[in-house]
């Protein structure tokens, strides 16, 4: 293969300008927005940052929440985001030199506040992701409220005495996230509806080989599911997940039983949970990956590169999206430059290594939205042995004049060349077969000339001819031309 292939399919993003307004829109960032501008000089911080007790009512009233547990509760996450974001600068009282002892920090507007109106998108989207982390590991963190003995005087906390890794715990959400992504992109972008949180819970925690689950699978699936019902109900409000809750009625339905919705019908699974990435998740979720070193590319990486690494980065893109990628590649050159860029993907299609029949596959394709601007390049290739069939092919379907009929050697050379391209992809084998018994039909005697192609992968492709073509009489004439054909290449 020319290219190693990418661990997840590319991703179509929104433009930044409407992701950013995204990342302002969303309901957690609003507020910590609105607490930031809100602060003042007057405004009260304990020594970790948080706003006191007695301000959270204040604060919370800013925002528009009820005065109760709540709303207090909603105004102390939105201050953390604020802090954790750069929206707000607070002093620890220590650094202060404060005498009074009672333990309070002060608070200013933080350098980033200001560049979420004068800043540009990235701007903006690096602000979210800061806060996106931040999120992520408050979804991750344990609750505390029953183990308040677990924490130290520092506020390090004993998490040997909890039973809780949370790096493991990272680990899983992550991982969760990770399938959400790829569902995501299922199917050319097709699987962007919700997703049950039952499925989304046994794709990490039920193994791909096992049949039938076991109870005792299913009780973790069961766990996972509330675990992760938890942490979505987090993560919804920083923007990145619709999610539709687990019916708490079922609660009371199950009572001290696992949830399980292995018995539930189309209609009655909605109630188990559903959710679904945002095109804002998107960004987010691919940010993280690519920052742990996850290969997961995104239409429009490959724009102002060479048609090298053009070819190559899209050898196994699906259909739509290398179209998408090759669109925006093109359109670097404009209509003016129409010529340099076939020309330049025409000279990156040579070759005689593994992955070049894929190349040219794709320069054929890259070419026919290359317009007809492109037809001098086309031409000047047309005696060019690994070039001229798929040149004249490019002429033909848009109706050339003077197009050259190929030597006889051209025709067999593209055809083995043809097959080649379609085996390194991952096309449905109906239509490689078609392609096969096709090209064996078109030219009489076919396999007693074929086998003498100077092509590299000549013996592999008529090997595959032998086992895909359906005629036994022609499979069998392939498999001999196949044998012929390595015996040359060792002679």
């Amino acid at each position: 293969m020319s290219a190693e292939r990418p661990s997840l399919p590319p991703v179509r993003l929104n433009p930044e300008a409407e992701l950013a307004r995204d990342a302002l829109a969303a309901p957690l960032f609003v507020r910590a927005v609105r607490l930031a501008r809100w602060a003042g000089p007057d405004t009260r911080v304990g020594a970790g940052g948080e706003l006191v007790e007695a301000q959270l009512p204040a604060a919370a009233e800013h925002l528009g929440l009820p005065a109760d547990e709540d709303g207090a509760a909603y105004a102390s996450e939105a201050w953390r985001l604020a802090v954790d974001t750069g929206l707000l600068d607070v002093t620890d009282p220590e650094e202060e030199g404060a005498e009074d002892g009672d333990g309070e920090g002060t608070v200013a507007a933080g350098e980033n506040l200001a560049l979420l109106t004068g800043g540009s998108p990235q701007d903006v989207l690096g602000i979210w992701l800061d806060g996106l982390d931040a999120v992520h590991a408050d979804a991750t963190a344990p609750v505390l409220d029953d183990f308040a003995d677990l924490v130290g005087e520092d506020g390090s906390i004993d998490f040997d005495a909890l039973d809780w890794d949370p790096e493991a715990e990272a680990e899983f959400l992550d991982g969760v996230l990770g399938n959400l992504y790829l569902l995501t992109l299922a199917d050319n972008g097709a699987g962007d509806g919700p997703v049950p949180l039952p499925a989304l819970a046994a794709s990490m925690i039920v193994p791909d080989d096992m049949g039938e689950p076991t109870d005792d699978i299913l009780e973790q699936v069961s766990e996972a599911m509330m675990r992760l019902d938890d942490q979505f109900r987090l993560l919804e409000p920083i923007g990145i997940v619709e999610y539709r809750p687990v019916d708490e009625a079922l609660m009371v339905e199950e009572g001290d039983a696992p949830v399980d919705a292995a018995g539930a019908d189309e209609e009655d699974v909605t109630r188990y949970g559903m959710v679904k990435l945002t095109p804002l998740g998107l960004y987010g979720i691919r940010a993280r990956m690519l920052e742990a070193g996850v290969d997961a590319p995104a239409v429009g990486d490959l724009a102002g590169k060479g048609a090298d690494v053009l070819l190559d980065g899209i050898a196994h893109y699906p259909e739509s999206a290398a179209r998408a990628e090759v669109k925006l590649w093109l359109a670097g050159y404009g209509p003016e430059g129409a010529v340099s860029a076939a020309a330049e993907l025409l000279a990156a299609a040579r070759g005689t290594d593994e992955g070049a029949p894929l190349r040219r596959l794709h320069c054929q394709q890259a070419l026919a939205l290359a317009g007809p601007e492109a037809e001098p390049a086309v031409r000047a290739v047309l005696g060019d042995p690994e070039l001229g069939g798929l040149a004249r092919v490019w002429l033909a379907e848009r109706g050339a004049a003077d197009v050259p009929a190929p030597p006889e050697a051209m025709i067999f050379w593209l055809a083995i060349d043809t097959i080649a391209a379609q085996l390194d992809t991952d096309g449905e084998l109906d239509e490689l077969q078609g392609l096969v018994e096709g090209l064996a039909a078109q030219h009489s005697g076919f396999f007693d000339e074929v086998w003498r192609v100077d092509h590299p992968a000549t013996a592999d492709v008529l090997e595959a001819m032998g086992r895909l073509h359906s005629d036994k009489k022609a499979a069998k004439e392939a498999r001999k031309a196949a044998f012929k054909a390595r015996s040359r290449a060792g002679g």
